[in-house]
């Protein structure tokens, strides 16, 4: 269904809920090798240490072999930073302090701790990479202001404290964004598994919703076949005529059912489509009662309906079926009488038969009063049912003329 809204709506706005590249990424990091960004990395180290050397000849020391074993593995430690963040953080940090150490001109060669330092946090290893950051710091302090003496370049003076703001506030910098990236990322997961929960309870609610269609049109034309199937079978060799009228009505009522069946699981096509038929409502009322005389059932309707939005009309029209079809399965009164009024805002529905009940199995699913009440309930109404003191059986429903579930 979430891909049903998503083609609905248009694409998704990924600046909200993510990239796609970081969903993929967050659900195939424990698998994959970054081959393709490590690559990458390593061709724009490489070069850029390069002019970095000319820019800064004469200030640093010459890039050797020695240098591009280094800058070699501080680079190739990026290809483990996926599965194995810490140690890279820490491994790349002690390269590049050895590489500094060893007076190799500043450059791209700090990337590597950036992105190693992004990965640990993002990871959820932020301890880790603020302790390698810091590490590195540190070794930079040590050597820039007491250990340069003892190491090349030869004739390199101390730092000034102003280059180690400097450094300080580019450490402070990626700590800044690794931590923006992992707030971000930690939301972006937080959505998408709102929206899944969102999709899974739309789902349900369908589904819920079709399950109440299908019984309330199933068991009100099945109850009709049963009744007319058992007159049928009790009069087919006494009375030919009236067992082919039974069988006349159990074509009928089965014909209803399968319309109304195939009207329902419409509704599971592409959302958006306009719906083949409109759905039923309380002016199908006289059907109703036709289809209820031929089940043998004798039903009078006392007033008239209100114009109602569509929900409110179909809930209204499923109650009175389900109500008439337990009248047929359980009651052993052949008369109900259906009584609607509207006050104060409200249709109030009446269903009564004069029983008694029968006590016999009438092969319900039990679910009918259920499914009433939740369609009562989605539109802010009520329902009651039960015995009358009389001997008989009321079903009483109130539902709102402007039901709550048309102001969504």
């Amino acid at each position: 269904m979430e891909e049903q809204r998503i083609r609905r709506g248009g694409p998704p706005m990924w600046w909200r809920h993510g990239p796609p590249w970081l969903n993929r990424w967050d659900e195939e990091r424990a698998v994959r090798w970054p081959w393709r960004s490590t690559v990458l990395l390593t061709v724009f180290v490489l070069t850029g240490s390069n002019f970095a050397a000319h820019a800064q000849e004469g200030e640093r020391a010459a890039l050797d072999l020695f240098a591009r074993v280094l800058l070699l593995v501080a680079v190739g430690q990026l290809l483990w930073r996926l599965r194995y963040p810490v140690p890279v953080v820490f491994g790349t940090a002690a390269t590049v302090a050895v590489y500094l150490g060893a007076g190799y001109p500043y450059g791209p060669v700090l990337l590597t701790v950036a992105v190693a330092c992004f990965s640990a946090v993002v990871a959820g290893r932020r301890r880790a990479a603020w302790g390698a950051l810091g590490m590195l710091w540190a070794a930079h302090v040590v050597v820039a202001h007491w250990l340069y003496r003892w190491l090349p370049p030869s004739g390199d003076g101390p730092a000034s404290w102003g280059q180690e703001i400097v450094i300080a506030t580019w450490v402070v910098a990626i700590v800044a964004l690794s931590e923006l990236a992992r707030i971000r990322r930690e939301q972006w997961a937080r959505e998408r598994a709102e929206r899944a929960q969102a999709a899974r309870r739309r789902a349900d609610e369908e589904r819920l919703r079709i399950a109440r269609e299908l019984h309330d049109v199933l068991a009100h034309s099945i109850s009709v076949i049963n009744v007319q199937a058992g007159v049928g079978l009790a009069l087919l060799d006494t009375d030919p005529e009236q067992a082919r009228t039974a069988l006349t009505t159990i074509k009928a009522a089965s014909k209803e059912a399968l319309g109304e069946v195939r009207q329902v699981l419409g509704t599971l096509r592409t959302p958006g489509d306009a719906p083949r038929a409109p759905a039923p409502g309380l002016d199908r009322l006289p059907e109703l009662v036709e289809q209820a005389a031929r089940a043998g059932l004798t039903v009078a309707v006392e007033g008239e309906p209100p114009r109602l939005p569509p929900g409110t009309d179909l809930a209204a029209f499923r109650i009175v079926q389900e109500a008439l079809t337990n009248v047929v399965r359980h009651s052993g009164s052949r008369h109900a009488r259906v009584h609607l009024d509207h006050t104060a805002g409200a249709l109030r529905l009446r269903i009564d038969d004069d029983g008694p009940a029968t006590g016999a199995d009438a092969g319900g699913s039990g679910n009918g009063l259920a499914g009433m009440r939740e369609r009562a309930a989605a539109l802010g109404g009520t329902i009651e049912a039960g015995p009358r003191s009389d001997g008989g059986f009321r079903v009483l429903a109130v539902l709102p003329l402007t039901a709550q579930e048309e102001n969504r």
